[in-house]
């Protein structure tokens, strides 16, 4: 999968599990399991995970 987003100005201010693997190069599990352990904030919409792009800027700071 690859990155369209050519810098952080660029994300949209809430981004899906298939928009954070290829920013960060990692598969889905992988993803998956930094919002489960909660290393990555997210927000659950029904049945939908979104993670805010202020959680991924969190993460990254880290």
């Amino acid at each position: 999968m690859e990155n369209k987003y050519r810098n952080l100005h660029d994300l949209p201010m809430i981004l899906r599990v298939e928009d954070l693997m290829p920013i960060l190069g990692i598969g889905r599990n992988t993803a998956y399991e930094l919002i489960r352990s909660g290393q990555i904030r997210s927000v659950r919409i029904g049945r939908q995970i979104r993670i805010p792009r202020e959680a991924l800027l969190e993460f990254l700071r880290k």
